[in-house]
């Protein structure tokens, strides 16, 4: 890099290779860099148009994104468009923003398609050993905001398809970019040639009611301007398709009311860039030229009487808005107030299932962002983000548990931290029932959900500020000892909830139409492709052949001392002469070449005898069936012991292995810190879009684990299946962790009884990790179904978490 060794910008690489692409008339229409490495200090995605085809003909089945890219040699910059066969690599964080990237192909655009200004990058070679902040620190002597763009600055928005705008990297909800107006744009033009409707009469106001009335009668003449105020406002909806063409394929709902009536404005296309950042709950607005449909919900035939929609769009006719200043708002309006119901912790469990509560509390724990990818028609086609937060309030010693999707407010949501008082609105409860009797209670987002948190500057736009559920609340907050939330106070690591069953029979039961038991190499394919931070639990047969426990030094942040590893081997019977190594006898036979689904029983088969009814198939019944398999009266050994019978695959030195030896930065939580609260929120978040946003990668390991996570266990285990190795973590619960909450039921602190109720038992000391180790020799043989959480942390990291093991008898 000519710029960074002092070197002049006649050696920059990246000119070099583009002027000889252009002077490349009539040679190849390619150009490719040499080893000179190139950093990645942008990437953009944006949904394909229906020029794709053209564009891209090899391409067609690929991804439904694009991506733009901005790469710098240091010299110069340039921004670019990426081939979808690069997309693999994105979706999986191989190549991110921060990334170090050589042999770079660039072609020219497609003049037929309206490219023919721009560069394409075809290929390029990702270069890991460089590590993941290799660009911040070669460019970290200079001001990538002043490197001057090759060929003049790009124009704005995407590079290879007809959008406005650009979508978040992770998810499809939240709006991303300048083309996001948060202020007002200027009043539209009075003259409109495409008006289609009568608009000499813009001064009068009219009534919702009116409205209505006017619009079920079959008339559709525009009776006049609309004072309503916003009652509630809806995350952003991207419903953009390849076979569509639209250049601003965004909608957005607002729930209004003017004391005649309420009813749903629509915001459409280039209306919602220009005032969905501006427009929130509690604001008087004024509407005009405005379009009145039936509601969605009316045309679905979910309404028992029929319902308007207020349309908004950008033309035919061109809508207007207008936001009324407090001191301008007549009380003799009438407008409703802005509607609430505030729920305390301890409500909440007395609440029906699917009740639409607010809250507001004090954050104790915010988790790393994850990734929840819904599949149609088997493409991944929508991919949604989500965190778990919990809130303490006066009411309740057990925290609020809330998995929180996209909002309508993502600078807001992106910035909760502990210690940060937070209002959620319009949130759902959720009842998980375990074990049969026992529940467990959390919110999460409906489509109209708002957070507001102090902090992040949402303070002025919060309406809900003098109401009396506040009030009691920063009543209490004033006697609460914030040193003891303080040592509450925890950020990001792995965390699940609610917990799971402790026994397989409620397990099996929970899963009711879910995919069942996985062998070791489905899993391996399954696990190949997760995106970027998505999650996914896995059922599988396993045996323990290797427990170790890792402990965090008192003396240091990070490091970690072990105990001395537990190897498992399994009892092998002797072996018979002239019989065939490795054998498995058909009584134990798992998984073999004879499907053991073809030998379920109907679970609707008649019963006929009352041998019949005590077998009578339930999903437990079949499932331990495929799980044993069927004996086989006439190839059992009467001289074989049970136990020795056992065995399973041999393991040859090419089995496939998954998971990490050692625990992932990501895995643990970490202490909050106060001071250093808004770094640490973004390290425990997605990654970054931008150069200036980027952190050092190892910036969360300098936050301390939490300190109520002393270590953690590494199991080694081996599938049954087909002898697949799988490096898998344990983190069990324990007092005062993560997953303490609620107790688990009692139990001997044996490892069978740890592992099936994923931690130890409230009614007796916890036993030491060196004497668990020491009688580790108690998982020799032992047949167990494992509940594994898999998580992809990017690149070729594969977190593999111990939810439960449930002993097999």
């Amino acid at each position: 890099m000519a710029a960074l060794s002092g070197g002049s910008s006649e050696t920059c690489p990246l000119k070099s290779t583009l002027n000889r692409l252009q002077s490349n008339t009539f040679g190849s229409p390619r150009a490719r860099t040499r080893s000179e490495p190139l950093y990645v200090i942008s990437l953009d995605r944006y949904g394909r148009d229906l020029d794709f085809s053209i564009r891209f003909p090899d391409s067609i089945s690929m991804s439904e994104s694009l991506f733009d890219a901005t790469l710098t040699d240091g010299d110069c910059k340039i921004r670019v468009s990426l081939d979808p066969a690069i997309n693999k690599l994105i979706s999986r964080n191989k190549l991110h923003c921060g990334s170090v990237v050589r042999n770079v192909e660039f072609s020219r655009g497609d003049a037929d398609a309206g490219d023919g200004e721009s560069f394409h990058v075809c290929g390029l070679e990702v270069d890991r050993l460089y590590g993941g902040d290799a660009a911040l620190r070669a460019l970290s002597s200079v001001n990538v905001r002043t490197i001057p763009w090759m060929f003049g600055e790009p124009r704005a928005g995407p590079l290879r398809a007809r959008r406005t705008s650009y979508l978040p990297l992770w998810n499809n909800h939240d709006f991303c970019g300048d083309m996001w107006r948060d202020t007002p744009p200027s009043e539209p033009d009075a003259e409109d040639s495409e008006e289609e409707i009568d608009v000499a009469d813009m001064g009068s106001t009219v009534s919702l009611a009116k409205v209505r009335r006017h619009f079920l009668s079959g008339s559709r003449q525009y009776l006049g301007a609309l004072c309503v105020r916003i009652l509630h406002k809806s995350r952003l909806m991207y419903y953009g398709k390849a076979d569509q063409k639209c250049d601003s394929p965004y909608k957005a709902e607002l729930q209004v009311g003017d004391g005649s009536a309420n009813a749903c404005v629509v915001l459409w296309n280039t209306v919602c860039l220009d005032w969905y950042r501006i427009l929130h709950p509690g604001q008087v607005i004024r509407l005009c030229r405005y379009r009145v449909k039936d509601s969605y919900s009316s045309r679905m035939g979910k309404d028992s009487e029929p319902h308007i929609e207020i349309s908004l769009n950008s033309r035919n006719p061109t809508a207007q808005i207008y936001i009324i200043p407090k001191n301008q708002i007549s009380p003799d309006w009438a407008l409703p107030d802005l509607p609430h119901s505030f729920t305390c912790g301890q409500e909440i469990s007395s609440c029906p299932e699917g009740h639409i509560c607010d809250v507001i509390g004090v954050v104790i724990f915010v988790g790393r962002s994850e990734r929840k990818v819904k599949r149609k028609d088997g493409q991944r086609s929508e991919m949604e983000e989500y965190r778990w937060i919990q809130m303490v309030d006066r009411t309740s010693d057990q925290p609020i548990m809330i998995k929180l999707f996209s909002t309508s407010q993502p600078d807001v949501q992106s910035r909760i931290s502990p210690m940060a008082l937070v209002v959620c609105t319009r949130l759902k409860l959720i009842r998980s029932a375990v074990d049969g009797a026992t529940t467990f209670d959390y919110l999460t987002n409906t489509s109209l959900t708002q957070v507001y948190c102090t902090g992040t500057g949402s303070r002025p736009v919060m309406p809900y500020r003098g109401i009396r559920p506040i009030r009691r609340f920063l009543h209490w907050l004033r006697q609460v000892d914030e040193r003891s939330l303080l040592d509450r106070a925890v950020v990001g690591g792995y965390f699940s909830y609610p917990p799971l069953p402790v026994s397989l029979h409620y397990f099996m039961e929970s899963k009711q139409r879910e995919a069942g038991l996985i062998s070791g190499g489905e899993m391996k394919l399954e696990c190949e492709k997760l995106n970027y931070r998505e999650k996914q639990r896995f059922a599988i047969q396993c045996v323990i052949t290797a427990a170790c426990y890792h402990h965090r030094e008192a003396t240091g942040r990070y490091q970690l001392s072990d105990l001395p590893s537990a190897p498992l081997s399994p009892r092998v019977p002797r072996q018979r002469e002239g019989s065939e190594p490795y054998r498995t006898p058909v009584k134990r036979k798992l998984f073999s070449s004879t499907s053991a689904r073809k030998r379920l029983a109907p679970p609707l088969q008649p019963l006929t005898t009352e041998d019949d009814a005590e077998r009578d198939c339930s999903l437990f019944d079949g499932a331990m069936e495929f799980l044993v398999g069927e004996q086989d009266d006439d190839s059992i050994d009467d001289e074989d012991d049970d136990n020795e019978n056992f065995l399973t695959p041999p393991i040859s030195p090419m089995t496939s292995r998954l998971g990490l030896t050692r625990v992932a930065i990501e895995t643990l939580p970490r202490v909050f810190s106060y001071e250093r609260r808004h770094v640490q929120t973004v390290a425990v978040g997605m990654q970054v879009n931008s150069f200036h946003k980027l952190l050092p990668q190892r910036e969360l390991d300098s936050f301390s684990p939490a300190s109520c996570y002393t270590g953690y266990f590494s199991l080694t285990m081996r599938a049954l299946s087909d002898g697949v190795m799988l490096d898998v973590i344990f983190l069990p619960a324990a007092p005062g962790n993560l997953h303490w909450m609620p107790l688990p039921l009692s139990h001997d602190n044996s490892w069978e009884s740890v592992l099936s109720h994923g931690g130890f038992s409230p009614h007796a000391p916890p036993p030491s990790p060196a004497d668990l180790i020491a009688t580790a020799n108690q998982l020799t043989n032992q047949r167990l179904v494992c509940v594994l959480d898999a998580c992809a942390l990017g690149g070729e990291r594969l977190e593999l978490v111990l939810n439960r093991a449930f002993p097999l008898r």
